[in-house]
């Protein structure tokens, strides 16, 4: 009794002292001392044909990894690009011993993960079956079957992936920023275009195999459950006596900054928010003097929620829900870069923001406890990243290849907390050089364009492919047509088109139409069905499968929407917006009191040469339509929908017509709705049949 009133009076007491600390929420607690870290060597063994074997024993559990890198190093690919990455896939499609299906079917029986690509490959298993998983990627390595067939369906995805980004703004900003820095006809500024894939053959694929997957310069590690001994026996027997072609050191030149500032702009109408970049080339291997100063120069600027940029262009300003920097390294030049998705009506002012905030860090405005909070994450997430085995490989082939001290990563926290801010002030204004940078933004031209005047960079324009854009009131080989002569008007335009799809006459005669098509919508297909009667009637669905997902029947007056069997009916809105087509034939139309049509001058659809015209419809929505000079034909609108409670682009493009009976009509219709692409194909049209009144009840 008297030890628990003894317990009771202690415990009492501690509360009343803990009562009595006075704590200050306000401060943030100081970090606490670097954690010592202990970095065992891993065990190396070279085989005579080169490749360098690195061991790394985690006993922990019955599990082994291993990874096989071969270090070519940058690859000019020039009118091929894309076939380095076309190879590596060809590696997963089977080998000259087995099938792919047989392949496959062997890794999955012993529950291993085996991959491969144009850098080597990597096999992974419980310890029982991880010499069969070994030998299985080994095969790989050793014996690609390379099928025909295979490749004809890896070009096939591969061009539908790349036709999927033709309009999403940040996948063409990743592409024109590197063609930009480094110049698109270089190994780390090219890329893979539609064109590149279609040139790619089965002999490209074989060359480069021959090439670039060899056991010279190439590194291989174990990680897991196996010793030394074993793992060098295993290496041996599945790799020993392969050989291959001597891969040499590549000689990559360096590319040039801008000599001043500029803005580098390419034009995504359909894009949503504008992808912004501010970058510069730089240089900075790993045993670079300045390496430990710039990881935490670039932690403070832009590493995360904390740093400056994300606590301006967000927190403050509200412009974007994320911005962030990056420093690259290794042998071969690389880029600084800081990077936001902003919205379009502030792009100009975000600009702003990031440079200033980089200027601040060139100019030396870096408090103590800046620095402090960029070396408390390094040293906690360089503690943690030392539980993994697999980071203990990858610090020991780093230091293989880029030439490094042996005690490089045992000494990392130790160089981190030597950094003083003066280092961390000279290395920003050394290497972040926004003074010869670029500033890269991929959006809409239209919100983006006539604010970044105000800034005052020279401003290049370029395509989606880094191309430059020569404005038209600058070059002098384009000779802009009038706005109205007496051979090209807004009259003119649409009596043009509607004589090339068959004639005024003809087309009076239209009095229903009915179309089938396939679509296509992120991957998925779906079957659609239209019926249109005058005077402007319309009937919409579709299906996926037998199931209706989508369906809009419109009267003339009212109507209805549907969606996935819940029906709603439509609403000012909708009804504003169905009461603007007119007719089976809506051009029909155009020319009379209740439409209005400006012509604006010439310009581009895709390739072709095009009049622009301004429509604005009975209820005073606007499109913008572009009719080729050279058949008169409808190849593209623009126009602003309604999404939810935000207006975002539309893009309409129309190609492959036929006529159906007198009556061409496109077969063809891309939509993009934002970076939501449509692909229609229409299967049949039918004039004056299978429609009837009771299709819009």
């Amino acid at each position: 009794m008297k030890k628990i009133l003894f317990l009771a009076i202690a415990a009492f007491s501690l509360q009343q002292t803990i009562a009595q600390v006075k704590i200050d929420r306000s401060q943030k607690p100081k970090a606490g001392p670097a954690p010592v870290v202990s970095i065992a060597d891993p065990v190396i063994f070279t085989l005579p044909n080169g490749i360098t074997i690195l061991v790394v024993e985690n006993h922990k559990l019955p599990r082994v990894r291993a990874n096989f890198y071969i270090d070519a190093g940058p690859v000019t690919e020039g009118k091929k690009a894309g076939m380095l990455q076309l190879m590596g896939e060809m590696l997963e499609e089977g080998t000259t011993n087995k099938p792919k299906a047989v392949f496959d079917q062997e890794v999955d029986i012993i529950g291993a993960t085996v991959n491969l690509s144009s850098t080597g490959g990597s096999a992974a298993a419980l310890t029982r079956y991880f010499d069969k998983a070994f030998s299985l990627m080994a095969d790989a390595l050793k014996n690609p079957a390379f099928p025909q067939a295979s490749l004809d369906k890896i070009k096939s995805q591969t061009i539908t992936n790349l036709k999927s980004n033709d309009k999403n703004a940040k996948a063409i900003s990743t592409r024109v920023v590197n063609a930009l820095n480094y110049g698109k006809e270089t190994a780390m500024g090219e890329f893979i275009t539609e064109e590149s894939v279609k040139g790619i053959t089965l002999d490209d694929i074989k060359n480069a195999y021959k090439n670039y997957i060899t056991p010279s310069r190439s590194y291989l590690t174990f990680i897991g459950d196996i010793k030394p001994e074993a793992a060098k026996a295993m290496a041996i027997k599945a790799l020993g006596s392969w050989t291959g072609k001597k891969l040499p050191v590549p000689a990559v030149p360096d590319a040039q900054n801008p000599a001043k500032t500029e803005i580098n702009f390419v034009d995504v109408p359909t894009a949503v928010q504008g992808e912004l970049s501010v970058t510069n080339l730089l240089t900075n291997t790993m045993n670079n003097p300045d390496y430990f100063a710039l990881l935490l120069a670039n932690q403070i600027l832009g590493g995360g929620a904390e740093s400056k940029l994300f606590m301006n262009l967000r927190e403050k300003h509200g412009f974007t829900y994320g911005s962030y920097s990056n420093v690259g390294k290794g042998r071969f030049q690389t880029t600084f870069k800081a990077t936001a998705a902003v919205r379009s009506d502030k792009a100009d002012s975000a600009v702003v923001e990031m440079i200033n905030e980089i200027n601040s860090m060139r100019e030396g405005k870096i408090t103590q406890d800046d620095l402090e909070t960029a070396k408390a994450k390094y040293n906690g997430a360089f503690a943690l990243d030392m539980e993994d085995p697999a980071n203990i490989a990858t610090y020991a082939t780093n230091i293989l290849i880029n030439g490094l001290p042996k005690d490089f990563y045992k000494k990392f926290l130790q160089k981190i907390n030597e950094v003083n801010t003066s280092d961390v002030q000279r290395v920003a204004e050394k290497y972040f050089a926004v003074d010869k940078g670029r500033v890269i933004i991929v959006g809409n031209g239209d919100k983006i364009l006539p604010n970044l005047v105000r800034l005052g960079y020279p401003i290049k324009k370029f395509d989606k492919f880094a191309n430059p854009i020569i404005d038209k009131e600058s070059d002098v080989n384009v000779k802009e047509t009038p706005k109205t002569t007496e051979s090209v008007s807004a009259f003119s335009i649409i009596e043009n088109y509607l004589q090339a799809i068959g004639g005024k006459e003809e087309l009076k005669k239209v009095n229903t139409i009915k179309s089938e098509s396939e679509i296509q919508i992120s991957g998925r297909e779906f079957t659609g069905m239209s019926k249109r009667m005058a005077p402007n009637k319309q009937a919409n669905d579709m299906k996926m499968g037998e199931m209706v997902v989508i369906q809009s029947v419109f009267n003339g007056k009212t109507g209805y929407k549907t969606q996935m069997g819940n029906k709603k009916d439509m609403d000012a809105e909708d009804i504003k917006q169905y009461s603007d087509i007119k007719g089976p034939i809506p051009h029909l139309y155009f020319n009379t009191a209740d439409f209005k049509t400006d012509y604006l001058g010439t310009g581009k659809a895709g390739n072709e040469d095009a009049y622009k015209l301004k429509v604005t419809k009975p209820t005073g929505s606007v499109s913008i339509q572009y009719y080729s000079m050279k058949s008169g034909l409808l190849l593209k609108e623009e126009n602003t929908v309604k999404q939810k409670d935000t207006e975002v682009s539309e893009i309409v493009e129309y190609s492959d017509y036929k006529k159906v009976g007198n009556v061409s009509f496109p077969f063809t219709i891309n939509r993009t709705v934002g970076e939501q692409d449509i692909n229609v194909h229409v299967k049949d049209i039918k004039i004056n049949e299978g429609v009837t009144d009771a299709d819009f009840q």
